[in-house]
């Protein structure tokens, strides 16, 4: 499965964004989904889940309530719509594929696409 992430930019606090990861080839149905995150000078951070046919998603703490990860399978592709960013939601952001949920252990990574947000 090869991933290819887009959405991202500048954006001032409060403002919106829409992540979205496109997944080339057929098994894209047979893995469950996740974003994640990192900012500068920090570790890599789970941000949000969903499972194999989207009926079930999980988030971290710091986000939930104003992320929503999707999928949509016809499309191959999975999003994460974020509300009210922060400043401290500046990172670059990974969609990853992974086998088993809600235990999320990557079998491949995007390329990520970094989002800004000016206070």
């Amino acid at each position: 499965v090869q991933l290819q992430a887009s959405g991202g930019g500048l954006v001032q606090a409060g403002g919106f964004l829409r992540l979205s990861c496109a997944a080339s080839g057929r098994t894209f149905s047979t893995y469950a989904m996740g974003w994640f995150r990192q900012a500068p000078g920090k570790e890599r951070e789970f941000v949000a889940t969903i499972s194999w046919t989207g009926g079930s998603t999980y988030y971290a703490t710091s986000v939930k309530g104003r992320f929503t990860i999707s999928r949509d399978n016809a499309k191959n592709t999975v999003y994460l719509q974020m509300h009210s960013l922060k400043p401290e939601d500046t990172a670059v952001y990974y969609c990853a594929a992974h086998p088993t949920y809600p235990t999320v252990a990557p079998d491949y990574w995007g390329q990520g696409t970094l989002v800004t947000v000016s206070s």
